[in-house]
């Protein structure tokens, strides 16, 4: 068995109803001034008070950074950075999506170590410290509070990824109730982006990929696959919901190990242009790279198939699996083609020139992907 190096956030604290723990918890381990990263909707939505409630009663000074918007740009971080500063902010919280969570990791780097955002991107360029980082996801996807990635929007288009053990949270809080009035849409988009997670590290040929990452990931299409319609179409349902987000941060883990590839090479063009959300980017072209990665890696799609569709238990197969992820994403009501969000056909060789830039993540694809092969693999989303 060859060596790997396995990392996450060395504390958890799961369950319904644990962010009013968020003062205890806070207080003990991260310190008397606090800044939350969020955005302005989950303000808008009254998520955020419990969490100030429950800090302020526990003797805390909170200042709210409330300015994260989807595919955070450079300049967001760098008010977020400039307001910790200005606050003195001995600790971090990120609360929301994968977004918010991104930036407050960054914030609470560059308010530490004094390094420039420009400086760092790429993966172990971080040289540290920073300050104190607790992370509460409102959504199931991302997996951002066990992850050592942050991604940033730079200049118009590009996606640009920090990449550090440095930046995984100290402590993620992971409570499912926070995600009960998720609109169906993002918890379909969100929850197929962690599915996606599971599976591009199952099969990522990743030197540091894993048994650990291997069994998370598995565990992880287990809990999302028997889930995610429940909590689309049942948005209430608390099981469900619970089910998701343990499954999202599972994938996170994985994934945080044994690095995603060519379905997320892909789709991130697809948001960085034309504003399409980050799982549903995913949705768009997951089937067509999978179908592409096929001849690679038969027997690991085969191996995944019956632990997200246990439907496929007699009958797994590569080709099966797929199928079925494609069957998913209509079933929970994404978008199936590039075309049905706005993507003109002029617009696919620009598309897979963009793509074909992100070498971190084709790096790990189970089969090498030329720029021929990106322009197919649009072509047959749209």
């Amino acid at each position: 068995m060859q060596s790997f190096t396995f990392n996450t956030a060395p504390s958890l604290v799961f369950g319904a109803g644990s962010i009013a723990r968020l003062g205890n918890v806070a207080a003990q381990q991260l310190g008397p001034r606090i800044m939350i990263v969020t955005d302005a909707g989950l303000v808008k939505a009254g998520l955020l008070e419990k969490a100030v409630h429950a800090l302020e009663g526990a003797g805390v000074a909170v200042s709210v950074f409330d300015g994260v918007v989807a595919d955070p740009p450079e300049a967001v971080v760098l008010a977020a950075v400039a307001q910790a500063k200005a606050f003195d902010a001995r600790a971090v919280i990120g609360f929301g999506g994968g977004s918010s969570i991104d930036v407050a990791k960054l914030v609470a780097l560059l308010v530490r170590s004094g390094e420039e955002l420009s400086e760092i991107y790429g993966v172990g360029i971080a040289k540290g410290p920073r300050l104190p980082l607790l992370a509460v996801p409102t959504t199931a996807g991302t997996g951002s509070e066990v992850t050592p990635i942050s991604i940033v929007t730079t200049g118009a288009h590009e996606k640009k990824g920090v990449v550090s053990p440095l930046i995984i949270p100290d402590i993620a809080l992971l409570d499912p109730e926070l995600t009960l009035n998720l609109p169906p849409h993002v918890t379909a988009a969100t929850g197929i982006d962690a599915m996606v997670h599971a599976i591009e590290a199952y099969t990522s040929t990743s030197a540091n990929n894993n048994p650990v990452s291997k069994a998370l990931a598995k565990e992880a299409l287990h809990l999302l696959g028997r889930n995610i319609e429940r909590a689309v179409h049942h948005g209430q349902d608390g099981e469900a919901r619970a089910a998701m987000l343990i499954g999202s941060m599972l994938a996170g883990q994985a994934f945080a190990n044994s690095p995603v590839a060519a379905v997320h090479a892909l789709a991130y063009p697809i948001g960085g242009h034309f504003g399409v959300p980050h799982g549903l980017s995913n949705a768009l072209v997951l089937p067509h790279v999978l179908r592409f990665n096929a001849s690679a890696c038969e027997q690991a799609y085969a191996d995944l198939a019956p632990h997200a569709f246990p439907e496929l238990a007699e009958n797994a197969s590569a080709d099966a699996f797929v199928e079925a992820l494609a069957a998913l994403c209509t079933k929970v009501g994404l978008q199936p083609r590039l075309r049905d969000v706005g993507i003109p056909q002029d617009a696919l060789p620009m598309l897979a020139e963009d793509a074909m830039k992100q070498t971190r993540l084709l790096v790990n694809n189970p089969r090498p992907l030329t720029l021929d092969d990106a322009r197919a693999i649009y072509e047959a989303a749209w």
